[in-house]
C-alpha cells in the first residue's frame, strides 16, 4: 500500500508530534506492544540540550574504497572539487522540504559529512534537524547557529578519501533502528525514537495520554512546592 506523504498528511503528523517528549513517545510505542523497536543507540547523542521532530528524509553513505593519489596541494584541490562532485555528492539536499529530519547512514566512519556550512543550506529549506551514525564537525558553529544534531562522533576530517554517495530515500540502519522514508522522528535529551509511519497516529493518541497525566501530576506538585509554572505542565 502507498504511503500517504501529501503535505497536508506530513502536517498533521508534525502538529501531532510537535509538543510530545522522547519519553512520552516511547511510552506511546510501549502502548502498542513495541517495546523493544524504536529507541535509538544511546551513544548517538545531541550536540546541546534541544529538541526536534520530523518526517524522517534518509540517507546512506559507505566507506570510500577507491585509491588516494599522490598529489601536490594545487592537484589535491583539483581532486577535492572532482570528489565531491562524482564521488561524494549531496543530492539530498537539493530535495528536502519543510518538515524533514534527516536521518544519515554514515556506516560508522568518523567523518564530518555535515558541518555548519551544508547543515545550514538544509535548515533553510526546513529542515527540522539531523541524525547521523557518524560524525559532524564544525561543532562550534553548529551549536552558535542552533541547529539540532545528533550523532555519534564529533569529527575533524572531511570527507575525502573517507565516504562515498550510496543511496536516498532507502531504508537505513541508525543507531540500530531501521528507518524508513516517511517515519515520524522525535528527538531530543533523551535521545532519538523513530515512530513507524503506519503507526504514528495510533502512537501520538497514547503518547499525548501519558504526557498530559504527566504534566497534572507535575502541576500539583509544583503548586505544593511554591514552583513556578513553566510550559513543562501547562
Amino acid at each position: 500500500m502507498r504511503m500517504d506523504n501529501s503535505k497536508d498528511k506530513r502536517q498533521r503528523l508534525l502538529d501531532l508530534y510537535k509538543d510530545l517528549r522522547v519519553a512520552d513517545v516511547r511510552d506511546g510505542m510501549d502502548w502498542m506492544m513495541r517495546h523493544h523497536q524504536g529507541s535509538m543507540s544511546p551513544d548517538i547523542r545531541p550536540l546541546f540540550r534541544t529538541r526536534a521532530v520530523g518526517i524522517a528524509k534518509t540517507i546512506r553513505y559507505v566507506p570510500y574504497e577507491g585509491t588516494i593519489p599522490q598529489m601536490s596541494p594545487e592537484e589535491y584541490s583539483e581532486w577535492v572539487g572532482w570528489y565531491y562532485q562524482e564521488i561524494c555528492p549531496y543530492p539530498w539536499l537539493d530535495e528536502v522540504q519543510e518538515g524533514d529530519l534527516c536521518v544519515i547512514d554514515q556506516s560508522g566512519v568518523d567523518s564530518g559529512l555535515m558541518g555548519s556550512n551544508n547543515s545550514l543550506a538544509g535548515f533553510e529549506k526546513g529542515v527540522r534537524g539531523y541524525v547521523t551514525n557518524g560524525g559532524v564537525r564544525d561543532t562550534d558553529e553548529l551549536i552558535i547557529q542552533q541547529i539540532p544534531f545528533w550523532s555519534k562522533f564529533i569529527s575533524q576530517s572531511m570527507v575525502q578519501g573517507r565516504l562515498q554517495f550510496h543511496a536516498q530515500d532507502i531504508p537505513v540502519m541508525v543507531g540500530g533502528v531501521l528507518v524508513h522514508p516517511g517515519d515520524v522522528v522525535v528527538a531530543d535529551g533523551d535521545g532519538i525514537i523513530v515512530v513507524p509511519r503506519e503507526l504514528a497516529f495510533d502512537v501520538a493518541q497514547c503518547a499525548c495520554q501519558e504526557l498530559e497525566k504527566d504534566k497534572v501530576a507535575r502541576r500539583r506538585l509544583y503548586e505544593r512546592l511554591g514552583m513556578e509554572l513553566d510550559h513543562t505542565v501547562e
